[in-house]
């Protein structure tokens, strides 16, 4: 059946190869389309394509059936990691140290069941949790850190290595009071010194535990920022590992989005604006930009409120400004990059 690309949902199957206006192949016939594809059509100024019938005219439940489905097949993984993300912490309040290998063991498997997904976006906050966050928060800057690392071109290899010192850049939590981490009031300024030796502390486990590397930078300087004004030491950014700005980034992410005793639960699109601003300042702009260009076209098909009080659609991403799409409000189309007096209050996923 031949569709308009502004009704194109995620998931549709083409029926033919599809060709821009100047007969350069765009895509291939049987492709299932994702957010990208779509993106890739718009930005090539197609109009119409073939698709294959759809088995229900109900995309949307369609989508939240698929998003649960791969979150079921991916939590016993994502649950191990936790697991093992505790253990490792015991180890060390028992002995001082960790048995490096049991950090493959609990990572790499959830890495392999993540690597089958395209919406990283949905999956990362469907396994999200508020129990235990201090285990999940490990877990989830691992996997952001591990995508970011593949975003910005890194290898596989570099990349796991990366998750990896994510999956550890709190370990030295392990030697910080229970009470302070988990206190649900505003922490005292010795409680807040307390807090930040964390990140010696893990620096010194990681290194008696697996030796100095860009894993025991990364637990030491993910709390430094570009512009000096960061803890333990106070360093710029040139001074930080590249692994370490990679983890500082996903480290405020998951923090930000995450539901502590203290915090509720931002809505993603506040998260990434916040995350945009700090990167004139105090989080690598390169690393924040490849983050949030990745994040952006998973937002292709999910609804929004309006500041009108309209509820839509995002139907394209806008690649001048992220935040600011195309939006569809029943039979009209809101181009927010030309409606500056209009914005997306909420996403919701």
């Amino acid at each position: 059946m031949r569709v308009h690309i502004y009704d194109l949902q995620i998931g549709d199957r083409l029926a033919s190869n599809v060709f821009n206006d100047s007969g350069l192949h765009v895509l291939s016939n049987g492709k299932m389309l994702d957010a990208q594809d779509i993106n890739k059509l718009f930005n090539h100024r197609i109009d119409y394509v073939e698709i294959h019938r759809r088995l229900s005219d109900d995309s949307s439940l369609a989508m939240v059936s698929k998003a649960e489905e791969s979150a079921r097949k991916i939590q016993p993984f994502f649950d191990l990691a936790v697991d093992g993300a505790k253990d490792l912490f015991e180890q060390v309040v028992r002995t001082g140290k960790f048995d490096a290998e049991q950090i493959h063991e609990n990572f790499d498997p959830l890495v392999e069941s993540f690597n089958q997904e395209t919406d990283v976006v949905q999956l990362l906050l469907s396994l999200n949790g508020k129990d235990d966050y201090t285990f999940h928060h490990s877990v989830q800057v691992g996997m952001i850190s591990y995508y970011l690392a593949k975003w910005l071109g890194k290898s596989r290899e570099e990349s796991l290595f990366t998750g990896k010192a994510g999956y550890l850049h709190d370990i030295g939590k392990s030697r910080i009071d229970s009470a302070i981490l988990n206190k649900p009031s505003k922490l005292t300024p010795e409680e807040y010194e307390s807090i930040k030796q964390h990140t010696l502390i893990g620096r010194d486990i990681i290194e008696n535990s697996m030796g100095a590397s860009a894993l025991s930078l990364a637990a030491l300087q993910h709390h430094e920022r570009l512009n000096g004004s960061g803890y333990p030491h106070g360093i710029r950014g040139d001074q930080m590992h590249p692994v370490s700005k990679i983890v500082a980034v996903a480290d405020v992410y998951s923090a930000m989005i995450s539901s502590r005793v203290y915090q509720q639960k931002r809505d993603l699109l506040v998260v990434l604006k916040e995350l945009h601003r700090l990167s004139f300042s105090e989080l690598d702009p390169f690393i924040v930009q490849t983050f949030i260009r990745n994040m952006i076209p998973n937002f292709l098909g999910k609804s929004v409120s309006l500041s009108t009080g309209e509820i839509g659609k995002i139907v394209f991403t806008n690649p001048s400004d992220f935040f600011r799409p195309l939006v569809q409000v029943e039979d009209k189309f809101i181009d927010l990059a030309d409606s500056p007096q209009i914005d997306i209050e909420m996403i919701f996923l």
